[in-house]
């Protein structure tokens, strides 16, 4: 009788861990659609546009994509980018705004950027103290005095926290004391915000010879 319970109670649980995570998944999207469908005006909607008499979950999206594009066309020609370099002229003559948003457009230039290394690599860090290993992100390149200061090559590195990653601690340590990861950035960052319920197959440093002994 016991054995049939804890069986029962183990296909209930394998149940639950299989709708669960697809219920949520649905539950995330249909919020993310419609929040998109409402923050345009239901006037420029392409049910609104072509007269449909139902509503279309997620179209907003398609209005959103086609903006992109556009945007992504006119700015990338030469008459584009001449207009981007007027239009940032005049938001740098906003006091307060054009702080804001140089931040943001550098971060933003900074993780898009497919040329760059930043959060393209993950490495494993002593941190806050010696004997505590934690999963960072490359951030950028900035040096600036602090090698000359730490007196060897340094490394940017996001610290992001649990289960929130978007908020975290920026550090720069010595580049021998950072050791790079052979796993996918995205493996990386399931392992941090599931808190380590998540586990790639294998997480190794990518170059062992790197550790001192």
């Amino acid at each position: 009788m016991l054995k049939t319970l804890i069986r029962l109670r183990n296909y209930l649980i394998s149940g639950l861990l299989f709708w669960i995570p697809l219920i949520l998944s649905i539950i995330v999207i249909k919020f993310f659609l419609e929040f998109i469908n409402n923050l345009i005006p239901q006037k420029y909607l392409p049910e609104a546009v072509f007269n449909l008499d139902n509503t279309i979950p997620g179209s907003g999206i398609i209005l959103v994509l086609l903006i992109l594009l556009i945007t992504g066309l006119l700015v990338t020609n030469i008459l584009g980018r001449r207009l981007v370099t007027l239009w940032e002229k005049l938001i740098n003559k906003i006091p307060g705004f054009r702080n804001i948003y140089k931040i943001l457009k550098k971060v933003s230039d900074t993780v898009l950027n497919s040329s760059t290394e930043s959060f393209r690599k993950a490495f494993l860090i002593q941190y806050p103290n010696k004997g505590i290993w934690v999963i960072a992100f490359q951030s950028g390149d900035y040096r600036g005095e602090a090698e000359s200061i730490i007196g060897e090559e340094t490394i940017n590195l996001f610290i992001p926290t649990t289960p929130n990653p978007t908020s975290g601690f920026f550090v720069l340590i010595p580049k021998k004391d950072a050791f790079e990861l052979d796993i996918s950035v995205e493996d990386a960052f399931k392992l941090v915000i599931s808190a380590g319920v998540v586990t790639p197959d294998s997480v190794k440093i990518k170059n062992q010879s790197d550790i001192k002994a």
